[in-house]
């Protein structure tokens, strides 16, 4: 089973390519999309918006941060994230999941861009100091 996703801007156009689509292949049309790839979608008569509310909870949760204080920035201004050997390291794999989450909630969320690209840098042998980074971002 794949998932086709038309979109248009010529009414008859799409009528006449859907109508062709179904004639030539076993499908059916299931209407507007509201929900692909963990991206919401509200269509309007003119608009369209996307977000990804419903996922940023889900890693809210997920990672027990659901809970803490907002931020206005990302990323604090004068922090320097730096590799250092002679620090205690931390648990990777939980480092690399969230990052990944953070990757994917990139698509509608530019503003954490910069931090999550930056404390990406850091995914192999993370840091106390680069765990507290990518808390702030969450």
């Amino acid at each position: 089973m794949d998932d086709l996703i038309f979109t248009e801007n010529n009414p008859k156009m799409f009528k006449d390519f859907k109508q062709a689509m179904i004639k030539e292949f076993e499908m059916m049309d299931i209407g507007l999309m509201t929900y692909y790839l963990r991206i919401e979608i509200k269509q309007g008569e003119y608009e369209i918006f996307v977000n990804q509310e419903k996922f940023t909870k889900e890693i809210l949760k997920n990672f027990k941060m659901k809970d803490c204080a907002k931020v206005n920035t990302p990323i604090e201004c004068r922090e320097k994230l730096s590799k250092n050997d002679e620090v205690e390291k931390i648990n990777s794999t939980i480092f690399k999941t969230v990052i990944r989450s953070l990757r994917y909630l990139i698509c509608t969320h530019l503003d954490i861009l910069f931090g999550v690209r930056l404390v990406n840098k850091f995914m192999e042998t993370p840091i106390i100091i680069h765990f507290k980074a990518l808390k702030r971002i969450l």
